[in-house]
């Protein structure tokens, strides 16, 4: 069975013929949003129909930013009907990253979290991901609030995903929630 992963968020209308931003969530997007690509829709909108496709017609970088055409959004009103729509593709569960420092987030999440002393920490329970940075969401071992770390190589030493657990660096603050 495969995992549906977000690989982007569509943004606002850009010109009149139905072109959108789209804010990329992968380190692929010429490889996402490549011309002929069909991406399922999820809209968070309450009452927003439920999940359909879309297919790139073309793609191209503006002043640091993704615009996409779709063939299903032909001008600046529907356009703005899809501005907040998430895109997401299906993946395969044995596909993994090109760079072993990457993640997909159905990879991580149900992972141990440990401390770099070996000390339980709890679960990782989802990671939000931030325009600044990514956070990771643990459930403690015990009883008590979520905790949430940010997903930096200074905060989070290791990953190994193999091994299942997640190393997290104990630095004052950071997780004094579970000692209470």
């Amino acid at each position: 069975m495969s995992e549906t992963i977000v690989v982007g968020r569509i943004g606002k209308p850009h010109g009149i013929r139905g072109e959108v931003s789209v804010e990329p969530r992968t380190d692929e997007p010429d490889r996402r949003f490549a011309v002929g690509s069909q991406l399922q829709t999820q809209d968070k909108r309450p009452g927003a129909p439920g999940p359909a496709h879309l297919t790139v017609a073309g793609t191209r970088w503006h002043s640091g930013r993704l615009l996409v055409r779709f063939e299903e959004i032909a001008d600046r009103n529907a356009a703005e009907e899809a501005r907040g729509t998430l895109l997401l593709i299906p993946l395969d569960p044995d596909e993994h990253p090109a760079d072993p420092e990457e993640f997909y987030d159905h990879q991580l999440v149900g992972l141990a979290v440990v401390t770099t002393d070996g000390a339980g920490v709890g679960t990782l329970r989802e990671i939000v991901h931030g325009t600044a940075q990514d956070l990771l969401v643990i459930t403690p071992g015990g009883d008590g609030p979520d905790v949430l770390v940010p997903f930096v190589s200074a905060l989070v030493p290791e990953v190994d995903v193999p091994g299942g657990r997640i190393v997290v660096a104990d630095l004052p603050g950071l997780l004094s929630d579970l000692d209470d």
